[in-house]
């Protein structure tokens, strides 16, 4: 038998748990300021696995990608981005592999209704191949204005060249600054940290092995870097033509793992990120063979990226 007093404990449970279901059915608040990792293989070859490289701040609803590989424009629909809300494109360096899609994303957000302007920063050259691209589609784009009735893109993309470090935009939510780092050959590669209400991000981009980076870094509360792994290298060379001049290159223009580790510690980032991997498609490395490397000389906090993958700011 229950009695009166079990019946109102009874009672007065239902309405905790009535009262309780509101707030759990509630939608979780999106993060004001958060990175997507769009694209995390470093190189120019396409596979079946991660996507070329690319990334993506966004802080108050405005996206800012950082690189253009191949593949970008997909990857911002899977992660839920209208392209025609992309305000502006940052190049780190003129490598295929960064800057490819660099025209076609533009063009793609225009092709799904884009009517408001992208900002592009990046190296010498930028605006020189902003022009060419134009020339290169004139024919579908004059036809498309004519016959479709869309509005001249060619205004809407708005090219800047960076020729020296400092900051190279300012808006109410954000302050992007470049700083130049090694990548041999090419001298004019940058890497590009994001001043946000809610932290402050720093992607390497390409780069050799480079000390100073721990100062353009330092104390930020997340540091995105390359990160290169000797063992697969040796494995991809060996079935490569052209193998002994690849290993050349790939250890003078990236930092190995032991490397990415020293410059996490010198900067004493909170969060680590480790994406741009080389070689990014050898399918024996396993997220710990990244980490390994990387834990001789950083004790803080590991993440290896993956596609898609978001971070909430802050961390």
């Amino acid at each position: 038998m229950i009695d009166r007093r079990d019946m109102l404990k009874f009672a007065a449970a239902g309405a905790m748990v009535f009262a309780a279901r509101p707030a759990l059915a509630q939608t979780p608040v999106k993060p004001r300021t958060r990175i997507i990792f769009l694209g995390t293989k470093g190189g120019p070859r396409v596979g079946v696995g991660a996507s070329n490289p690319a990334n993506l701040v966004v802080v108050n609803d405005t996206p800012l990608v950082i690189d253009c590989g191949m593949g970008v424009s997909r990857q911002l629909v899977n992660a839920g981005v209208p392209l025609p809300s992309v305000k502006y494109i940052f190049i780190s360096h003129h490598h295929s592999d960064h800057n490819l899609e660099y025209g076609n994303l533009f063009y793609n957000a225009w092709a799904a209704g884009l009517s408001t302007p992208i900002h592009s920063f990046g190296p010498k050259g930028i605006e020189a191949m902003t022009r060419t691209y134009w020339e290169l589609n004139k024919f579908d784009v004059d036809t498309r204005i004519e016959d479709e009735g869309r509005p001249d893109p060619r205004p809407l993309l708005v090219a800047k060249d960076i020729t020296e470090d400092g900051v190279v935009l300012q808006t109410a939510d954000v302050k992007v600054t470049a700083f130049r780092t090694p990548h041999p050959p090419i001298v004019d590669s940058f890497a590009y940290k994001f001043e946000t209400p809610d932290g402050v991000i720093v992607f390497s981009s390409d780069t050799a092995y480079n000390p100073r980076l721990a100062e353009f870094a330092k104390g930020v509360d997340v540091l995105v870097h390359e990160a290169l792994y000797v063992p697969a290298v040796d494995r991809l060379v060996i079935k490569t033509k052209n193998g002994a001049t690849l290993k050349k290159h790939l250890m003078e223009s990236h930092t190995t793992t032991e490397d990415v580790g020293r410059i996490a510690a010198a900067a004493g980032v909170k969060v680590l990120v480790l994406s741009h991997f080389v070689p990014g498609d050898d399918p024996e490395v396993t997220d710990e063979d990244w980490i390994s490397g990387v834990r001789k000389n950083f004790s803080g906090k590991i993440i290896v990226a993956k596609d898609l993958m978001q971070l909430a700011l802050p961390v």
